[in-house]
């Protein structure tokens, strides 16, 4: 069996995703319940986010990043940010706001999924191939997985 997990970008372009757990492979990430959680429009919506984490956590289906994988994704972002330095020959250019902050939800998730051996379904390609240099996880673009 296949297992996936969406990546927040995917289930913010496909409002219509059904996230329950099932079988058939799909697993839900606490890094992106977070993000989601976070930018809930209402209350109605945080409480649908906290009833999906209790539903996959009662199902084994809920990625949570441990020790091991925070530590990984240090490194990852470590190693991202010393080949930006390489590509802009020494110097650092201040990254977009928001941007360190996605990069280090992306790293997390790309981290526990690869711990719990899960793919990675995205819309964030660009991102999610450089965060793939240093970390082996299977990536799967949203367009590909939904035809």
């Amino acid at each position: 069996m296949a297992y996936f997990t969406y990546d927040t970008s995917v289930i913010i372009a496909r409002r219509s995703l059904d996230l329950r757990p099932k079988p058939g492979g799909l697993f839900l990430s606490s890094v992106v319940l977070l993000e989601l959680t976070a930018s809930a429009i209402d209350d109605s919506r945080r409480k649908m986010y906290e009833f999906l984490f209790r539903q996959h956590e009662q199902n084994d289906s809920l990625i949570v990043p441990n020790d091991n994988d925070w530590f990984f994704a240090s490194k990852v972002l470590f190693w991202l940010a010393q080949r930006r330095r390489r590509v802009q020959r020494g110097s650092l250019r201040r990254l977009q706001p928001g941007m360190a902050q996605r990069m280090a939800f992306d790293a997390l998730l790309a981290a526990s999924a690869r711990s719990r051996e899960v793919a990675v379904v995205t819309e964030n390609w660009n991102d999610f191939k450089a965060i793939q240099r240093y970390c082996d996880v299977k990536l799967i673009k949203g367009s590909d997985f939904f035809r």
